[in-house]
């Protein structure tokens, strides 16, 4: 059975940082897209960050460029966010999610990814 397990969300001060981690279990991460999305409250899911098959190669939103990074250990089977200098308008789900995809650059279209995990809570707050 093919999933994503998230972990890592937490309750943190503004400025501060968290690593999220995806976990993935049934599929090498090697040959798929994994994307990371969050939904705040009250708002639509939107796409935060992913990172391509292969090679790698990542995609940030604008408002997390330059202080989140992405990144994959094939060994552990697993997908990073680094999420540093965060701020309240960060506080959100985050989930990770998979598809199955050896070519071109990860998007954040939603209905591309077809493994999704449950999500995994970042707060921001002093």
């Amino acid at each position: 059975q093919l999933q994503v397990v998230e972990s890592g969300g937490g309750l943190v001060q503004p400025g501060g940082s968290l690593r999220l981690s995806c976990a993935a279990s049934g599929f090498s991460v090697n040959y798929y897209w994994i994307g990371w999305f969050r939904q705040a409250p009250g708002k639509e899911r939107e796409g935060v960050s992913c990172i391509s098959s292969s090679a790698g190669s990542t995609n940030y939103a604008d408002s997390v460029k330059g202080r989140f990074t992405t990144s994959r250990d094939n060994a552990k089977n697993t997908v990073y966010l680094q999420m540093n200098s965060l701020q309240p308008e960060d506080t959100g789900v985050y989930y990770c999610a998979a598809v199955y995809r050896t070519y071109g650059l990860c998007s954040f279209v939603q209905a591309n990814y077809r493994y999704w995990g449950q999500g995994t809570q970042v707060t921001v707050s002093s």
